[in-house]
């Protein structure tokens, strides 16, 4: 076991639910591990919109926020110290963290089972972009059956869950038509789609392209345009995973997934989403998986981070970077 005795750390934290203004950036003494447990020194944070939607209290259900609360869900880094009983990982590895309660901070006290080996050749900024984005499209599409030879729709493919989407599918024999804005239809090409612009007339743009139908959709817009093309293509409206508006599910029949919400997440859901970090670093670490950084901010400048994550327009992933004592 190493010592760590009156480390110092900073973490981002919020008392109350609100706008970006919340966001405190707070100094902390950083404890020991105790038995079982793994302190990891935060080299990269991965922002997501979940964390946000924590943040202004959409997912609070009308529930008063229980105290200070460290935002965030994915980091990567570098292993400080590990109490008794941890075999593994050792001191000095670097990890991917993944479901990590208080990701943003310099520090995060864990347990190995939420902590994944950084292959060789992957930058710490990379690793903190698998978690939740690819988690969430591997756990979808695994779920919804998807298999070599059908067809996958992706709507908002240039968005960091988009993105994996279609490189999963594929990588796994899937033929793939993603949805964009102008400006990132190139970039969907590139990993393998056939790209469309979203908006009006969606419907008969993927039918020109797909006139049999789609077998899977995932959805990441949750528009009323991708809801209706979505509908009216796929074969069997159970095999459309969306993840942003879950009220569709018990309106339409179709299947909804949350990013990360406990309560939400099966035991299958979170043995899939495990499954998944390490599987897509090794894709990644053979070239096989882009891990797109679009935005890099410090610590603090975390509340810019959370305004162009709200944005809604933000192509791959956005990344915080905390200060290295």
């Amino acid at each position: 076991m190493s010592v760590t005795s009156m480390r110092q750390g900073r973490a981002v934290r919020i008392s109350r639910y609100g706008g970006p203004e919340v966001l405190e950036v707070v100094d902390h003494v950083v404890d020991d591990p105790g038995p079982g447990e793994v302190l990891l020194g935060v080299r990269a944070i991965g922002l997501n919109p979940v964390d946000w939607k924590v943040r202004n209290g959409w997912r609070s259900e009308g529930h008063d926020l229980e105290g200070p609360v460290i935002l965030g869900l994915d980091a990567a880094g570098t292993v400080l110290a590990v109490g008794a009983g941890v075999e593994s990982p050792a001191l000095g590895d670097d990890v991917i963290g993944f479901d990590l309660p208080g990701a943003y901070a310099s520090h995060v006290l864990t347990t190995p089972d939420h902590l994944a080996a950084l292959p060789v050749g992957l930058s710490f900024e990379q690793g903190a972009a698998i978690g939740v984005p690819v988690g969430t499209a591997y756990q979808v599409l695994r779920t919804l059956g998807l298999t070599a030879g059908e067809t996958l729709l992706v709507h908002a493919g240039a968005g960091a869950v988009g993105q994996a989407a279609i490189q999963l599918g594929r990588e796994w024999g899937a033929r793939v038509i993603a949805t964009a804005g102008g400006a990132n239809q190139a970039r969907l090409r590139e990993l393998g789609a056939e790209p469309l612009l979203y908006g009006d007339g969606l419907l008969d743009r993927v039918r020109s392209l797909a006139p049999d139908g789609v077998d899977v959709v995932l959805d990441g817009a949750g528009t009323l345009d991708a809801l209706e093309a979505s509908l009216s293509l796929v074969h069997d409206r159970r095999r459309i995973g969306e993840i942003v508006v879950k009220e569709w599910r018990e309106e339409f029949g179709i299947s909804a997934f949350s990013a990360s919400k406990p309560g939400y997440l099966s035991d299958n859901d979170i043995r899939l989403r495990h499954e998944a970090v390490p599987y897509a670093a090794a894709l990644a670490a053979e070239g096989r998986l882009a891990l797109e950084i679009s935005h890099r901010f410090s610590l603090e400048d975390v509340a810019a981070a959370h305004r162009l994550s709200e944005s809604r327009h933000v192509r791959g992933k956005i990344v915080l970077l905390p200060k290295q004592a």
